[in-house]
Parts: C-alpha cells; structure tokens; sequence
C-alpha cells in the first residue's frame, strides 16, 4: 500500500511539473511572436514570466523522474510518464478553446488503456 500510494503521488507530481512546462510554453509563445532568429526574439523571450514557468517545471519534472525511477519498474513509468500528454490535451481544449479531433481522442485512449494494460500486467507478474 506504501509503494502504491508513493507512486500515485509521484506521478501526480510530474504530471502537475510536465502540464506546467507544457502550459508555460504555449503562454509564452502567445506574447512573444513569431520566431525570429535574432537575439532581439530571445531576449524578449526571458521577459515573459511563463518561461520561467517553463523552467521550474522542466526542473520539477526532472527530479519527480529521478526520483520514480529509482524505484518505479521502467516500463510503467515511462507509459504513466505520458498521462501529462492527455492532460495537456484536455486543459487544451478547456482553457484554450483548442478543438480535438477524433484521432486526438483516440490517442488519448490508446494511452491510457496502455498504462492500465502495463499496470496490470506489472501487478499480475509481481503477485506471481
């Protein structure tokens, strides 16, 4: 019940560290502009405060990963590691008013029943 509960935290914490850099950038990049390759576009970058949202959660993410996979078997972690992809979808279409088609949809299911799948068959194997 421990590990359980520690792997649930866990993934929650990089899901939350991988939205927020998801999220950050897509802020970002709506009050910088379009790219242009001069440093004029960079510096102006680094004065958006969501960057650094970006980086805090890059950061996060990293130890929230380290951490999962010091104990956490990789093929499951590194499935779950990719719930944040349908939560971003999702706050997406909430917050942004972003349309998801029918193969984005399918995605995410595809991924969710992958890490349900993988669960069950890492539990099945370690009652065994």
């Amino acid at each position: 019940m421990k590990n359980k509960l520690f792997y649930i935290i866990g993934f929650g914490v990089l899901m939350m560290f991988d939205t927020l850099t998801q999220i950050s950038f897509k802020l970002a990049s709506g009050h910088v502009g379009k790219f242009v390759m001069q440093p004029d576009w960079f510096v102006s970058v680094f004065q958006k405060p969501w960057i650094y949202g970006a980086v805090v959660g890059y950061l996060g993410g990293f130890v929230a990963w380290m951490t999962l996979l010091k104990h956490a078997p990789v093929g499951p972690a590194f499935a779950a590691s990719h719930l944040e992809i349908v939560l971003v979808l999702l706050i997406s279409q909430i917050y942004f008013g972003e349309k998801l088609g029918s193969m984005q949809i399918l995605g995410a299911v595809c991924i969710v029943a992958g890490i349900v799948f993988l669960s069950l068959s890492e539990s099945k194997s370690s009652n065994d």
